[in-house]
């Protein structure tokens, strides 16, 4: 038995419907399944399925009693610590999904831009935002982040 990839992350929303709509409407996921469950005073709750068909998000109310990481932060502008530090979507052009995101609602956080990562460097093309609903999204260009097996420049 192995692990066959990430099958989700789970989101408490502040407001479910605006959420449910950054999500929808401006990254483009498909509701695949909604349900409650009255013994977590959960009202409301969706499994949306991202565009590559398989990788998912689950959205809960905001009363909602789930278990949770880290330390809830009080305020916007306070920093939350935890195990989850932002989502990557791979995106086909980072500058276009993040003036998207700006225009429904997003805050800008970093600005679209080329990074030159580590020795031998990676190339990486990204852009990062506040969600409508706090969560930093990066939105990031396709890249192969598995060099285990590229030789350095020079050897045979």
């Amino acid at each position: 038995m192995s692990i066959q990839g990430l099958s989700h992350v789970a989101i408490q929303a502040k407001e479910y419907q605006a959420t449910m709509a950054f999500y929808t409407e401006v990254l483009g996921f498909k509701t695949g399944h909604r349900w409650s469950l009255p013994a977590f005073q959960i009202q409301e709750a969706s499994m949306l399925v991202s565009p590559d068909g398989r990788t998912c998000l689950e959205i809960f109310d905001s009363d909602a009693v789930i278990p949770a990481q880290g330390k809830k932060a009080m305020s916007d502008e306070e920093v939350a610590h935890g195990a989850l530090l932002h989502l990557a979507f791979y995106v086909d052009d980072a500058e276009e999904m993040y003036q998207r995101a700006l225009a429904h609602g997003a805050k800008p956080f970093v600005e679209p831009s080329h990074l030159s990562l580590g020795e031998p460097p990676l190339l990486v093309t990204n852009a990062l935002v506040h969600s409508p609903n706090g969560e930093v999204i990066e939105f990031i260009e396709d890249v192969d982040f598995d060099m285990s097996n590229r030789r350095p420049e020079g050897s045979a």
